[in-house]
């Protein structure tokens, strides 16, 4: 059984989920999503705490408001804890944990230490852990399922954006060559010889007759002054 709460001090709405025992805290390391993050009471026996992250989301931005809930819920949740002031939280990305085959049930470390961040909890409040508990459901999904559901999604989802890529592509290159065919089509045009024309200044043509034509009016025009 899995018990999940809402946390309403950050918009959208942030899932806060953990195991109810140690046995159940071994399923959630095993099918935890990338997307999650561990919180867990630092030296002390505790509920193993994950948020679940918003897309476009990191571990590093997660508001104060957000990690002083997940804080209070692991405080209240650790039979030690709970009744300590000045109380160290511990967290880490899901896939930072690293869990051994020598390791007792439901105990964790971590890949890389430098990885894990800390949050003080000076003391218990009340009235952050009671809003959170008004939000308690308990659920029994198969972990092993969701997680596989959630990897087919994101294959698909990079498959989709894929194509739409590759898309976007060809049809820039098919523009470019469009544009550039254009380019050459006009350069031709432009560059085209025009046909020479000549200009007859005196006004007649080649069809008005040749020289020796004018030549002989002329002669005709003087025989009547001899």
């Amino acid at each position: 059984m899995v018990l999940y709460f809402t946390s309403n001090v950050v918009q959208p709405q942030a899932t806060i989920y953990m195991g109810k025992d140690k046995f159940e805290n071994e399923d959630l390391i095993k099918h935890g999503w990338p997307e999650d993050v561990w919180f867990h009471v630092d030296k002390l026996s505790s509920a193993h705490v994950y948020l679940r992250l918003e897309p476009g989301t990191t571990w590093d931005n997660i508001p104060k408001a957000l990690l002083d809930d997940l804080a209070q819920l692991c405080k209240a949740n650790s039979i030690e804890g709970n009744k300590k002031d000045n109380l160290t939280i511990i967290y880490t990305p899901w896939a930072n944990l690293l869990k051994r085959g020598d390791m007792a049930t439901g105990q964790v470390s971590f890949k890389n230490p430098q990885m894990v961040r800390r949050v003080l909890v000076v003391q218990r409040e009340n009235a952050v852990v009671n809003r959170l508990n008004k939000t308690k459901r308990e659920e029994h999904p198969d972990l092993y399922q969701q997680r596989q559901e959630r990897d087919r999604d994101e294959k698909r989802s990079k498959k989709n954006e894929l194509a739409k890529k590759q898309s976007e592509q060809k049809a820039a290159a098919t523009k470019k060559k469009n544009s550039e065919q254009e380019y050459t089509d006009i350069f031709k045009v432009g560059s085209k010889p025009s046909k020479p024309v000549t200009e007859d200044i005196f006004g007649d043509g080649a069809e008005d007759g040749s020289d020796d034509e004018m030549g002989g009016r002329l002669a005709d025009d003087l025989s009547d002054f001899i």
